[in-house]
């Protein structure tokens, strides 16, 4: 019996045993379930600001967390090693939502605020998030998510509750560039609605040679942002070739900070990255 996962905007429909295209989630006993959960690529204690997450408790380390699988398509993705690997090439090792709340608690002395979800698309995996961020909330640390957004408002309304921050990736403001990679802007857009009435929140635009490095749509971008709030912090970061892009140079620099003072005309926070 087939049956539909309603997680993000793909509302894919699986037959008995069949695996979505995120790698993350399958029809197990006509049941969606998480394939995934629990089953941990990539653990690391890292600065915040690797997030990247500037201003949300600058300084801090945070305990960073990633599985596998992803529900979008990006050529240029940085960490398709897991975000595109499925459970039998992933390299995965169990870790409860216990077990994780346990190693947060046991780099605290050292600096550690709670644990982000991060890496692949985490919220292919949402339930495992839901959990494990609610038992690290009970001990009074705090739970960071870094997404693309392309998931229902339902499962954003799940994890508020113990989300205390989120970067949350804005590839481009073009539709027709969404689809390319396989998603929506418009359900991106109201994910970044919800999420920033909700807990703290920056954007990152990984800005892309001949993709969306246009000056007239930074500024869109940057416009609509300041339509939510002016402070909503802005990451304008520089493309490396990676994955099936390799066929243009990385971004030019001066075109790097170029936009980020196309976007700073209208936003109060503007970062560049990887220059």
């Amino acid at each position: 019996m087939k049956e539909t996962c309603r997680v993000c905007i793909h509302h894919c429909s699986l037959e008995q045993g069949q695996t979505g295209p995120c790698r993350a989630r399958k029809n197990e006993n006509g049941r969606i379930i998480c394939g995934n959960y629990g089953q941990v690529t990539s653990l690391a204690l890292d600065p915040i600001e690797k997030k990247p997450l500037n201003m949300y408790r600058p300084g801090s380390l945070v305990l960073s967390v990633g599985s596998y699988g992803c529900n979008l398509r990006c050529s240029f993705c940085q960490n398709h090693e897991i975000s595109m690997a499925g459970p039998e090439d992933a390299g995965t090792v169990y870790i409860s939502p216990e077990d994780l709340a346990e190693k947060a608690r046991e780099y605290r002395a050292i600096g550690n605020i709670g644990a982000a979800f991060t890496y692949n698309e985490p919220l292919v995996g949402w339930e495992y998030v839901r959990d494990s961020a609610r038992l690290i909330k009970e001990t009074g640390m705090d739970n960071v998510m870094v997404t693309n957004g392309t998931a229902s408002l339902e499962v954003l309304e799940e994890l508020l509750p113990y989300i205390d921050a989120m970067n949350i990736d804005l590839k481009a403001f073009r539709e027709e560039t969404y689809r390319k990679l396989g998603g929506d802007l418009e359900a991106v857009k109201a994910f970044i609605t919800r999420a920033a009435a909700g807990c703290h929140v920056e954007l990152t635009t990984l800005v892309v040679p001949g993709m969306n490095d246009g000056t007239e749509e930074m500024e869109e971008e940057a416009r609509w942002i300041a339509s939510l709030r002016k402070d909503i912090p802005l990451h304008v970061t520089r493309f490396f070739p990676r994955y099936h892009m390799t066929d243009r140079e990385a971004t030019e620099v001066e075109r790097v900070h170029r936009l980020a003072d196309a976007a700073g005309k209208y936003l109060e926070y503007v970062f560049v990255g990887n220059c």
